[in-house]
């Protein structure tokens, strides 16, 4: 998973609640999820020491999944110092996530 991390119910909340972080909710089985992959491996290098890119594995955090309330993956959720300030559903291009970071950023 390169410069990602990966998320769980124990450390989602310390994670997220400060700095902007983009989340993955993804799944093996997931073909669009593996599509996404080599953008986000990009962005965590690009990003690294401005951002977390983080991924969240459906299967196994299913109560985080249910707690923002996704029903489709791949889901990425930009969330700045604790709250979600965008939200993707479906193949996102990587250069609209990064927009979306920047603008987290601020």
């Amino acid at each position: 998973m390169g410069n990602t991390r990966e998320l769980t119910k124990d450390n989602f909340d310390s994670t997220v609640s400060s700095g902007v972080t983009l989340v993955d909710f993804w799944a093996e089985w997931c073909g669009p999820c593996r599509m996404m992959t080599p953008a986000i491996e990009e962005l965590a290098a690009e990003y690294d020491g401005k951002a977390t890119i983080a991924k969240v594995n459906v299967d196994n955090e299913s109560d985080l999944a249910a707690k923002f309330n996704v029903s489709s993956i791949p889901t990425i959720l930009i969330i700045k110092d604790g709250e979600v300030a965008q939200q993707f559903v479906g193949v996102t291009s990587k250069p609209d996530l990064a927009a979306a970071i920047e603008s987290a950023l601020g």
